[in-house]
């Protein structure tokens, strides 16, 4: 299926919405209903980022994650051999041999569940946490990582501290009622190519020495300043300018310019989007960037669906293995959460009928995730479905149970209240008490 205009689409927040949520952060703070409640104290932190990659569409447990090899060729297909990982004891699918030797690093988790089919409630509910339906729209996990982890709390970064890397997801806001300030920066572009334009950082076909005499083009425009320079109200217009400059010429727009990698290192993520999305991602985490986001399309394989897998895992894979690698070599892997999950997984029974061709639909019953790092233990399993991937058949793990997890180990509160525009008590993870499913975050790995 094709992405679908709807109701909760927004547009990728602008530059200049950028600069002015960046640089008047330390104007103020949030005013909401959450000033007024008691402070939490926070759990300890083990991870300083989250880089999230979202498998947009929908990826097959079965021919990831959670093989199935018994269950027959009409729900293998041509995958029936799955490989053995460097932790004994643990199968992957055959199209990931590099993840296999990367087993120890992350833990898969093959009890996922939700039941909703459906492309954007499922994103919602896997990106929030909540049901869908309530009378505002939640925040995502990225939005309430950056309002708790960002400006407001000691970020100082040029950067934003919520990125996606290159499109949002499209299927709700990302902010949710937390509103403007929280939505992701969605860079554009393509970092496969050289140079990486990013809106509004990186300007296409403007070379860096246009912009420094564009700038002193500027500068010497500006008599007022020179007429006055001790008025405060133009020397804040002036540090404005200086901190937008510093994002596109400075340090800002070095933290995307990917070819400060070794050719060796960009070849072993490989040279397509997702690769040197990878390579961004992590660039990103060491600039201190609280969240990113990777958004990785074309999942959604209702026909021929071996045939993209074909080629869509190998390349997932490569980019993949070498990131978890990467990061560990850096001494960056203990502090990083990396979270591997679409909205949903695919049928377990394949569609060979026309017009399909083997496809798979749709599967919210039982779907896989992953999480390695960031205080996340390794080499471990946890929850599994049935012997043919259709249902859940011990530890259900609902979104929520995940996000509050991943909140934990960031040092987030899972229950630290959030400023509700109609002035309701709401947490950043349900409770108990919101009658949304769950069945107890992931102490198996924590």
């Amino acid at each position: 299926m094709h992405k679908q205009d709807n109701t909760l689409n927004h547009r990728p927040i602008s530059r200049r919405a950028l600069l002015r949520g960046s640089l008047g952060a330390s104007a103020g703070l949030l005013i909401g209903h959450a000033a007024g409640l008691a402070a939490q104290p926070s759990p300890k932190p083990t991870a300083k980022s989250v880089i999230q990659i979202w498998m947009w569409g929908g990826p097959s447990q079965l021919d990831t994650f959670d093989p199935k090899p018994a269950a027959g060729a009409d729900y293998c297909g041509p995958f029936t051999k799955p490989i053995e990982t460097n932790v004994p004891g643990i199968k992957i699918g055959e199209m990931l041999p590099e993840l296999a030797k990367q087993a120890d690093k992350y833990a898969i988790i093959r009890s996922m569940t939700h039941g909703i089919n459906a492309h954007e409630t499922g994103t919602y509910l896997v990106q929030t946490g909540r049901m869908p339906g309530e009378e505002v729209l939640y925040p995502s996990v990225g939005a309430v990582v950056s309002y708790f982890k960002g400006y407001r709390g000691g970020y100082k970064g040029l950067i934003p501290p919520y990125i996606v890397l290159t499109a949002t997801q499209g299927r709700f806001s990302e902010a949710g009622f937390l509103g403007q300030r929280y939505k992701p920066f969605a860079t554009g572009g393509d970092p496969a190519q050289t140079p990486f334009s990013v809106e509004g950082v990186v300007a296409e076909g403007i070379s860096d020495r246009r912009q420094h005499e564009r700038r002193e083009l500027l500068r010497s425009l500006n008599t007022l300043g020179r007429t006055v320079p001790d008025n405060p109200k133009l020397a804040a217009l002036q540090q404005c300018e200086d901190q937008a400059y510093n994002l596109i010429l400075g340090d800002g727009a070095a933290v995307f310019d990917l070819s400060q990698e070794s050719a060796e290192l960009r070849e072993r993520y490989g040279m397509t989007t997702f690769g040197q999305s990878c390579l961004a991602a992590r660039r990103l985490v060491e600039c201190g960037v609280p969240f990113i986001t990777i958004n990785y399309e074309g999942w959604d394989t209702h026909k021929n669906h071996f045939t993209t897998m074909r080629m869509k895992l190998p390349e997932m894979d490569k980019a993949m293995a070498t990131l978890l690698q990467d990061l560990a070599d850096r001494d960056l892997l203990s502090s990083t959460i990396a979270w591997w999950s679409g909205e949903f997984g695919r049928t377990p029974k394949i569609q060979w009928e026309p017009p399909y061709n083997g496809g798979r639909g749709h599967w919210g019953s039982v779907f896989s995730a992953l999480l390695a790092g960031g205080g996340f233990q390794g080499g471990r399993v946890v929850g599994s479905s049935d012997a043919k991937g259709e249902t859940v058949h011990e530890r259900p793990v609902y979104p929520c149970d995940l996000i509050a997890s991943i909140y934990q180990q960031l040092g987030i509160d899972p229950e630290a209240p959030l400023p509700h525009p109609l002035g309701k008590t709401v947490r950043a993870t349900p409770t108990a008490g919101d009658g949304v499913p769950m069945g107890g975050r992931l102490t198996e790995i924590m």
